[in-house]
């Protein structure tokens, strides 16, 4: 499979753009452990055209986690289309992606993400002048369609790759169904098997094993599989060797290190001193999702204590031995 001049080796998994989620620590590791692309957090278009820090910090890839695609989203035309502009000539992306699936009513309520699924000539507009105005190789994200009532990908794949896309994305549920419910491969295995449509299709919904999205590969003959909620808290999820629980843990601390680091470094460029100060608090914020979320702890015995101790620490003093504890509880359980 290729998306643009990038090569994929057979059946690929990818990690899925998830806000406060798919940070560059957590891209690093995930792509050390197999994941074939990875993705940044959301860009939102409006936010990065005015500078804001946040949103410009965003754009930070590493060369190591290569391929990276920067996935933006908005709903002006002309924001989003200055937007790719700006991610291609700072950040360098190997591929661009717009969001037209994110089911949230903050974006999609405002006619961003999702919301696009409501007005498809807005949404082809759209992504006829980001293709237009671009080198990089631009790939699309979306859903079956607003609602049941209006299941549109099948005609959406076909005018989508008629403006120019390189790969497309679907996630198997519509906006409706926000993360409700089962996702309907169905239709992505009816896009896929169109004979109309010469484009990498990938598939994306419900995928919780790599035996999983064997499967999807095997059904529905999708070119790629993307992974979300799946990979929070376990960036060893696209090894398809057995990992021990000591590598797992270190893993989890490794994501730790790399975020307070990143932090530390760069307040030290910019000469912020109240950021280096809170660079080490920052980085634990930026981790203890994925630890509060692993499942290396489920079935510890009356472990919610732990748990809030753990979402509760602000240094490395109170983090790391709560970690050490919880990994010889878990060491207890295996040895029964």
């Amino acid at each position: 499979m290729k998306i643009g001049n990038i090569e994929f080796p057979d059946r690929p998994l990818f990690l899925a753009p998830m806000e406060d989620v798919t940070d560059i620590g957590f891209r690093r590791l995930c792509k050390q452990q197999g994941a074939q692309m990875v993705y940044t957090e959301f860009v939102a278009a409006e936010a990065l055209v005015r500078s804001v820090r946040s949103t410009v910090d965003k754009l930070t890839i590493a060369d190591d986690e290569r391929p990276v695609g920067i996935q933006i989203y908005g709903r002006d035309v002309d924001a989003v289309v200055e937007a790719a502009r700006i991610v291609e000539s700072q950040a360098h992306p190997d591929i661009i992606d717009l969001n037209f699936g994110c089911p949230v009513k903050k974006v999609a309520g405002k006619g961003a993400g999702a919301g696009m699924l409501r007005n498809i000539p807005l949404m082809l507009e759209m992504t006829r002048r980001v293709v237009d105005a671009v080198k990089t190789p631009v790939t699309v994200k979306t859903r079956l369609g607003w609602s049941h009532d209006d299941l549109v990908i099948t005609t959406l794949a076909e005018q989508l790759q008629d403006c120019g896309i390189q790969a497309l994305t679907i996630h198997g549920r519509t906006r409706a169904q926000m993360y409700t419910g089962e996702a309907d491969w169905s239709l992505i295995g009816e896009v896929k098997n169109n004979p109309r449509i010469h484009i990498p299709i990938i598939g994306n919904g419900d995928i919780t094993s790599i035996a999983e999205a064997d499967a999807a590969f095997d059904r529905y003959g999708v070119d790629a599989v993307m992974v979300g909620r799946a990979t929070f808290g376990c960036p060893w999820f696209f090894n398809r060797e057995q990992l021990t629980l000591t590598e797992k843990m270190r893993l989890l601390r490794e994501q730790l290190r790399i975020n307070i680091e990143r932090l530390t470094v760069d307040a030290q460029q910019r000469n912020d001193a109240r950021g280096l100060e809170s660079a080490e608090l920052r980085g634990i914020l930026h981790t203890r999702r994925h630890l509060a979320a692993t499942p290396i702890f489920k079935g510890i015995p009356d472990f919610r204590q732990t748990r809030i101790a753990m979402l509760r620490a602000n240094t490395l003093d109170e983090l790391i031995p709560i970690l050490d504890e919880a990994e010889r509880r878990v060491m207890e359980l295996e040895n029964q």
